[in-house]
């Protein structure tokens, strides 16, 4: 009898024996997530690369995952506030990591306006979280390198306490996808810093932290960071400001349509390049992070360089 009772507990244990079960919000996290539990599982995904996280409705696939998570990790409430609800709701059993919430990380304010005024990049960051800044934080955190360096860590130590077993994997892991962030950041500087101070306009004001990162910087956006809709002003407004700032490119992004940057750029001598803050044409895994980087810096550099 005692036999038959231990097999039904066998059975009946949980599914992450060797690794928790980890949902994620938008690729570069769950590529981060990925590096730090390479070998020993793989996150889930709630947003797919080719969507915007600034609105999406999951499928029935995505709501059940979360509903079987262990872990959440995600950026938080200012980057999806429509994903809070879901994940309270269908994930109330599991840890949240928000890595908005989480200390340590260079944090931008929103920038004002279609037309950004140059900023001063030893004093532009603030330092410390997210949550409860005086004024609203730019959400698109990921793409400055140094904090998805300081987030390797805290997902490290979630996992290890979740699963102490494997604390060492997950806290050695995290170190080689910290070095390989380095060693990446420091090929784009070399690629990227004969182009600050070029010119150009973005569709979505999302990759401020990129720019400020590697002083390229764009001089404005058609639309805001929360990606809504622009007015027909902010577009007039912005066609007449373009028109004598010596702009070379203007970026559009594969998760936004294209139209309204068409628009602005219309009848002026400039190239239309794609800049992609997800990584939609990328493999998800451990080393999606590293190589969206790399593509973005690919990308400015080819259109940046147009004459």
């Amino acid at each position: 009898m005692s036999r038959l009772f231990c097999l039904l507990m066998m059975t009946t244990a949980p599914a992450f024996a060797d690794a928790p079960k980890v949902v994620t919000d938008i690729a570069p996290v769950h590529a981060l997530v990925a590096q730090v539990m390479d070998g020993l599982g793989a996150p889930d995904l709630i947003i797919p690369a080719n969507a915007s996280p600034h609105g999406y409705a999951m499928r029935p696939s995505e709501a059940r995952n979360l509903a079987q998570s262990d872990i959440v990790v995600w950026v938080g409430p200012t980057l999806t506030p429509w994903l809070e609800g879901p994940v309270n709701a269908l994930g109330a059993q599991a840890e949240q990591l928000v890595l908005a919430e989480v200390n340590g990380i260079n944090v931008l304010p929103f920038r004002e306006g279609e037309a950004f005024e140059a900023h001063d990049h030893e004093h532009e960051h603030t330092h410390g979280h997210a949550d409860g800044e005086d004024e609203p934080s730019d959400p698109h955190l990921w793409l400055d390198p140094e904090n998805a360096s300081v987030w390797l860590a805290a997902i490290a130590t979630v996992l290890a306490d979740a699963d102490p077993d494997n604390a060492e994997v997950y806290h050695a892991n995290a170190n080689r996808g910290q070095v390989a962030i380095a060693l990446q950041e420091k090929a784009i500087a070399e690629k990227l810093t004969p182009l600050s101070g070029t010119p150009f306009v973005v569709l979505h004001d999302a990759f401020h932290y990129f720019e400020s990162h590697f002083e390229v910087e764009a001089i404005a956006a058609v639309s805001a960071g929360d990606a809504a809709k622009p007015g027909a002003a902010r577009i007039a407004s912005l066609r007449a400001q373009l028109a004598d700032s010596g702009v070379r490119c203007a970026f559009s992004e594969p998760q936004i349509n294209a139209s309204l940057l068409e628009t602005v750029t219309e009848g002026l001598d400039v190239k239309i390049g794609v800049l992609d803050p997800l990584g939609a044409g990328l493999p998800l895994g451990p080393g999606q992070y590293p190589a969206l980087l790399g593509a973005m810096a690919d990308s400015m550099v080819a259109c940046l360089s147009h004459k």
